[in-house]
């Protein structure tokens, strides 16, 4: 008998999910289980994180009693459109090049909780809600997501690719002056756009 899913998996929106798709990333918002296992909240802290699924050979046994939930994501852009960041530890580089993006977006030279407080007030709002943003589908950079007709999109190449926990569909296009609902935060946004390239799933790689 095949073993049932845990609700561990980050949907773009931020919601957590239970599929038994693979993801490219794990990360973490604090203790979100108790100690059976099952999810009580949605997050418990500001510094919501996506990390390597292997680092210096370290194993963790998931969703042990008192230690934070391991989430997992499909790929970094799915992470960064929840509202997670590179982690400073078993991701330095990366964070390092997002923090950098970030400063050249941004006035003054954040430190991390700085960071965390943005991202915080820009993906959830006062009802503990998924916030979205408007903007003009033709000033969002690659790697960044949007909501329509109730799904996740990643623009990709010009056009819209379908979010699933498994991979992007076919390409839809629609036009560049449309305003859409970003589900990646402002503040990511303007990293990307800044430089900062956010992994994607293979599936995205040379969708017609």
């Amino acid at each position: 008998m095949a073993a049932v899913p845990r609700r561990n998996r980050v949907t773009p929106f931020g919601d957590i999910i239970a599929t038994e798709a693979r993801g490219l990333l794990f990360g973490n918002r604090g203790v979100l289980h108790d100690d059976n296992g099952q999810l009580v909240r949605a997050w418990q802290v500001r510094r919501w994180i996506a990390c390597r699924l292997e680092f210096k050979g370290r194993r963790r046994e998931l969703m042990r009693s008192g230690r934070f939930t391991e989430l997992f994501f499909l790929d970094e852009a799915t992470a960064l459109a929840a509202g997670h960041r590179p982690c400073a530890e078993c991701r330095r580089e990366d964070f390092v090049r997002f923090r950098q993006a970030w400063t050249d977006t941004h006035r003054g030279s954040p430190r991390v909780d700085d960071v965390d407080r943005a991202l915080h007030a820009e993906r959830i709002d006062a009802g503990g809600r998924k916030r979205l943003h408007e903007a003009r589908l033709s000033d969002l950079p690659d790697g960044s997501m949007v909501a329509e007709e109730d799904r996740a999109w990643i623009v990709h190449g010009g056009g819209l690719l379908p979010w699933s926990p498994f991979g992007y569909g076919d390409r839809r296009t629609m036009a560049g002056s449309a305003t859409v609902r970003t589900l990646t935060p402002p503040s990511v946004i303007d990293v990307i756009r800044a430089g900062y390239e956010p992994g994607t799933h293979p599936s995205a790689v040379g969708v017609g």
